[in-house]
């Protein structure tokens, strides 16, 4: 049997292209066999899936001799790589059930329970020892997660946060006729981001009663939109829009017209 290797990229082309070089073989002269085309996910965070080929070779000589010795980062990659793909895996399971819906019995009919059974799921898959308390509140279901790496479950800005939400949020929903609204908080990262954006808000709204000029926010999402536009709606001389398409969207601070102007140009009495 031909030897064979495996290799990995964002997509087909980067993956024929890193065996290619890694091979020493002109791409036009590999033979390889497609294991996995690969999938973005949901935000590119969670349940993505690099491309996947398998070279055959005909000759060791090929391979370069730095490729013969294990490579600690290739360890914690595969690691990666593996979180990804089950992680991949449980949300197709879930999204797409067998015909005969055996899928569907494994649901608890609670939402709460449900929800809180997705995302320890999910956790477990990143993370161990992390430990998930969950209530319902009057608008939503709140949960707590403490314990476990907390930064890996938060990620840059939030975004693995906000990806292990949108996902937990959407099974839930799934299964239930009416929309429930959740919030998943890691460590109080929501409340100390929501006192931040909350003081944010208040220095660019003085900022703007001074300067009589907009302020843009970058890029938020929809709850930290929220977040800003209810610190503001008290304040009487600006005013809060959201500007743009999509999951993202700008906020922008604005100053209201007042009588200032007005009564400089009015009657001088």
């Amino acid at each position: 049997m031909m030897p064979c290797l495996e290799f990995e990229g964002k997509n087909i082309e980067k993956a024929t292209k890193k065996a290619s070089e890694k091979l020493n073989i002109p791409i036009d002269k590999l033979k390889y066999d497609v294991i996995s085309y690969g999938s973005t996910g949901i935000f590119g965070l969670v349940g993505s899936k690099r491309a996947k080929i398998s070279v055959t070779f005909p000759e060791e000589s090929y391979i370069q001799k730095n490729d013969q010795k294990p490579k600690k980062n290739n360890q914690k990659n595969d690691s990666h790589e593996s979180i990804l793909n089950s992680v991949s895996s449980l949300i197709e399971a879930t999204f797409n059930p067998s015909d005969d819906n055996t899928n569907d019995t494994n649901f608890p009919d609670d939402p709460l329970t449900l929800g809180k059974n997705i995302l320890q799921n999910i956790i477990n898959l990143i993370t161990t020892d992390a430990e998930i308390t969950a209530q319902a509140d009057s608008d939503r279901i709140l949960f707590h997660v403490k314990g476990g790496n907390s930064a890996v479950l938060i990620g840059k800005r939030g975004q693995t946060l906000e990806a292990i939400h949108y996902l937990v949020e959407k099974i839930i929903n799934k299964h239930n006729e009416q929309r429930i609204r959740i919030q998943i908080d890691v460590e109080g990262y929501l409340e100390a981001k929501k006192a931040n954006l909350q003081r944010l808000a208040l220095r660019l709204s003085e900022k703007v009663k001074r300067s009589g000029k907009p302020v843009t926010i970058g890029q938020l999402n929809s709850h930290d939109r929220r977040i800003v536009h209810i610190a503001l709606k008290d304040e009487h001389n600006v005013r809060t829009l959201s500007i743009g398409d999509g999951f993202y969207r700008k906020l922008v601070i604005f100053p209201k017209k007042n009588n200032y102007n007005y009564r400089k140009k009015g009657n001088p009495s």
